[in-house]
């Protein structure tokens, strides 16, 4: 039986490996959930999928689980990377969530010319989407990167790698993807300003780009992300039939 209580955890989970917790991990599961000795939590750490963890030893400071057996593999999402302009602190937190819980790979935070943010708290959005992961029963945490110029990541672009180019000025019926091919490829979503002319045409430019309308009502940014998202997961990823 699957225990309700998910626990994200930085070590590695295998029958009767034990798992220390932190101070923070021990208050949550034993003073928030009210949890204690004899009780039992999910633990995934990304890697190993997902594992009965049974509390062992319980205290305010700390305590210890003990994996007993595995409860789901490890399921992989698509190689998808969300590539968007950080917004306001909590739309962006929104925009990192609903990657997570929607199946992104990794989450790229980029700095584009209109963009407002200069800088970004990587370790809270990476704790954010540890959060999410938890909270949908998923077993992957994606990364979250450490923000950087457009510019700077087109001039390293895989070339294997194809990008949903989300341009805002194409107004009308949302695109279909549904002629392109499966594979690794990204989804970029511009500020709320929009991308600037030199960065749209360098995109419309660029070898691996499909640019798509998301429909006929500017969106957004945070809700850009979510549809993007759910355009292509429908098309190409593990939503597609």
């Amino acid at each position: 039986m699957t225990a309700k209580t998910r626990l994200y955890v930085d070590q590695p989970l295998a029958i009767g490996n034990r798992v220390s917790l932190t101070r923070e991990q021990a208050h949550y599961l034993f003073g928030v959930m009210r949890l204690s000795t004899g009780g039992a939590v999910s633990l995934f750490n990304g890697k190993d999928g997902e594992w009965r963890g049974d509390i062992i030893e319980a205290g305010k400071r700390g305590g210890t689980l003990e994996c007993s057996h595995q409860t789901k593999p490890l399921q992989m999402p698509p190689d998808l990377w969300l590539c968007f302009a950080p917004i306001k602190k909590t739309r962006t937190d929104f925009i990192v969530e609903k990657a997570t819980e929607m199946g992104a790979a990794k989450i790229c935070p980029i700095q584009t010319d209109f963009t407002n943010s200069e800088r970004i708290k990587q370790e809270r959005l990476q704790a954010h989407a540890v959060e999410a992961a938890e909270q949908c029963g998923g077993t992957f945490v994606p990364e979250v990167t450490a923000l950087q110029k457009l510019n700077a990541m087109l001039d390293r672009w895989p070339e294997e790698r194809s990008v949903m180019f989300c341009d805002e000025t194409r107004l009308g019926a949302a695109s279909s993807l549904a002629r392109a091919a499966r594979g690794p490829w990204a989804i970029l979503i511009g500020p709320e300003g929009g991308f600037s002319p030199s960065e749209r045409a360098r995109l419309k430019d660029h070898p691996k780009a499909h640019v798509v309308s998301l429909g006929p009502r500017i969106l957004r940014a945070d809700t850009a992300a979510v549809a993007a998202l759910t355009l292509w997961q429908a098309a190409l990823g593990d939503w597609a039939p």
